[in-house]
């Protein structure tokens, strides 16, 4: 049966071919990098292959960045071996480049096509294959079973709302699951539903999330004050970071609520793709906000209202400048974005209720009382208000999540230890 449900999947899966055509020809209207390289996601690479690979494969930039820890550790126990990073979206490979530079190679991840996987694996003959969080790919991990390539999915973590649909998707490689692959699931409750769909009992470990072992970009903190000095001085400031559509109109109503009793306060508006950079600028003058953009790269003044950060790779640097953070992807039903990158900062964190892409980070923050979830703008913008006027509040806030990351942290000392057995040379190709 998993035969014929595998010659479906692989069926649908090239008839979908026009649509995902059709997907990043519409993406590269608003960014043209999506137009580039399409020919790496089939399996075609402009270079040679590279040799004695470890493969490192972080979707997009949050997963980069959790993966930014793991990655420099790799570089540094085994600088004989070529590390190909792989990412989805351009976004992400930006990341890879501005994080690693040429001490990795980087190319985009090819889609789940036999022919296309095969023409990945014969180009870069990795040694190991390493999965951040879970991405299912039922002919990637057959061929890594296929070939003998040890596949470990780090960070694995599968949803109760989501257990269904891996369980479909599971029936396609389940022979693999039950020998060859790793499991380092966040908690104890995923490794259970690991093992529920079939991965072998012995192969699945409780390692808890790499996202906790988190460092500071050097310097961020310095650049972070100066950044404050230069465009706000001493009024209070507040981001709304990784914004989606829908979303951005709730910050501006929230910001304006906020100014009833901030008069000074500034709003840092820092939108998550960098193809709606001009929308939500453009929506926030519309709105009537004095609004500047920080790729004018002019000083913020009194009378603007509103920074919107239109860059790269400066949101830690705009969440050092801030007195209180709001994760956005989180009001509209887009799952969330990392909590944990303001949390590093002793920032105070809210967040709206749709969490569930790392809902156990989420679920611990609110319950250690160090988040908030809020539902609307009028509960966003009161409790930024009480944020704002109790600086003692934040700083106790900030000295309770440091000790939380600290008491959580060593899951990356975990995986790497689970990695060392197949990173040794007998498994090397």
């Amino acid at each position: 049966m998993h035969l014929i449900l595998l010659g479906l999947y692989r069926a649908i899966a090239y008839l979908l071919v026009p649509l995902i055509l059709l997907h990043l020809f519409w993406k590269g209207i608003s960014n043209r990098a999506y137009w580039r390289r399409i020919d790496e996601r089939f399996g075609n690479y402009r270079t040679s292959g590279p040799n004695d690979v470890i493969w490192v494969h972080a979707v997009s930039v949050g997963e980069v960045q959790a993966a930014a820890a793991l990655v420099n550790e790799l570089l540094a126990l085994y600088p004989e071996r070529t590390l190909l990073i792989t990412t989805t979206t351009p976004t992400g490979s930006d990341r890879v480049k501005a994080l690693f530079g040429n001490r990795v190679q980087h190319c985009y991840a090819p889609l789940d096509l036999a022919h296309v996987v095969s023409r990945f694996f014969n180009w870069c003959r990795p040694g190991v294959a390493i999965i951040l969080e879970t991405e299912l790919w039922p002919n990637l991990y057959r061929a890594c079973g296929a070939r003998r390539i040890p596949l470990v999915l780090a960070s694995a973590r599968v949803s109760p709302k989501s257990i269904g649909r891996y369980r479909a998707l599971v029936s396609l490689f389940k022979e693999t699951l039950s020998y060859g692959i790793v499991i380092a699931a966040q908690t104890s409750a995923d490794a259970e539903r690991f093992i529920s769909l079939g991965a072998a009992p012995e192969r699945t470990h409780v390692t808890g999330n790499i996202k906790f072992d988190f460092e500071l970009p050097s310097g961020v903190r310095d650049q972070g004050e100066a950044f404050r000095l230069r465009h706000a001085g001493g009024r209070p400031v507040w981001v709304a970071a990784s914004t989606h559509a829908n979303e951005e109109e709730l910050m501006l109503a929230a910001h304006r609520q906020l100014q009833k009793s901030f008069p000074e306060a500034l709003l840092i508006l820092v939108p998550r793709h960098p193809e709606r950079f001009d929308s939500v600028a453009s929506l926030a003058d519309r709105q009537g906000f004095r609004t500047i953009r920080r790729s004018d790269d002019v000083t913020c003044t009194a009378a603007a209202e509103v920074l919107v950060g239109d860059t790269m790779g400066e949101l830690m640097m705009f969440y050092a400048a801030s007195d209180v953070a709001f994760v956005g992807g989180s009001l509209v039903k887009v799952g969330g974005h990392n909590l944990l990158e303001p949390a590093a900062l002793r920032l105070p964190v809210l967040t709206g209720p749709y969490t569930y892409n790392a809902e156990d980070i989420a679920g611990l923050l609110v319950q250690e009382g160090v988040a908030a979830v809020v539902h609307d703008e009028q509960e966003l913008a009161a409790r930024i208000g009480e944020l704002l006027g109790d600086e003692t509040r934040r700083q106790a806030i900030g000295a309770a999540t440091a000790a939380l990351i600290r008491l959580n942290r060593g899951a990356l000392q975990r995986l790497l230890k689970l990695l060392e057995p197949l990173l040794s040379p007998r498994n090397t190709k």
